[in-house]
């Protein structure tokens, strides 16, 4: 991370209607609101791959090719095709809308190597629940029902949480030090740059930085 290039991102005017007023709580708000996104991404990625890992074991599942697919597998005489996603917010209707087109194509493109293939599309959630899976153009099978239909097995959702906390306090330790680290250099640079000699905020200067036309980027 550079602070300046995160900096460009963040809204000026939302840090002055909160009444914030350090350069650490700046500074603790972007780092964290930084960490959130990337934590969710990288373990979402981290889930999708446990999941086509122990599919490919019990069933043969393979890791799709097909764009908008991340899973394949056969049962029963059907083949499912299956998006992954962590939990079941995950998209606006624009998004599911992309998904069900992609859906549409991995179906057309599966049926012209065997036009007779049962084909069943769905979206799995790693987490969370949702009581009517039937969603038309494909199934939405969330947390337990979704461990389950990957795995066979009914307690899997719970069994995987366990694994989860192997080494987690001296990874954590790690991080904190890292974190606070990060902190300290970030509230030193940004209050060097934008803070006036008796330590206040020169709220002018930062906005200017962020969204001046003629500004340059650092």
């Amino acid at each position: 991370m550079k602070l300046s290039q995160v900096l460009k991102r963040k809204n000026p005017y939302l840090f002055k209607a909160k009444y914030v007023l350090t350069a650490e709580q700046i500074i603790r708000g972007i780092v964290d609101a930084h960490i959130s996104s990337n934590e969710e991404t990288i373990f979402g990625d981290w889930l999708e791959g446990l999941a086509i890992f122990i599919n490919e074991k019990v069933y043969g599942g393979k890791k799709s090719g097909i764009t908008g697919i991340d899973l394949e597998f056969d049962n029963d005489g059907i083949r499912y095709i299956i998006t992954i996603k962590s939990g079941p917010n995950w998209g606006n209707s624009s998004q599911i809308a992309k998904m069900v087109a992609d859906f549409k194509t991995a179906k057309k493109a599966l049926r012209t190597s065997n036009s007779k293939l049962n084909i069943t599309a769905v979206n799995g959630c790693c987490y969370g629940r949702d009581n009517k899976p039937d969603k038309g153009d494909y199934y939405k099978y969330c947390g337990q029902k979704f461990w389950e239909f990957v795995s066979g097995d009914k307690e899997l959702y719970t069994e995987i949480i366990e694994p989860l906390g192997h080494k987690a306090r001296e990874k954590n330790d790690d991080f904190m030090k890292s974190y606070s680290q990060m902190i300290n250099k970030f509230t030193k640079e940004f209050a060097n740059e934008y803070c006036d000699k008796d330590g206040s905020i020169d709220w002018k200067k930062l906005v200017e930085f962020i969204s001046s036309a003629d500004g340059k980027e650092k």
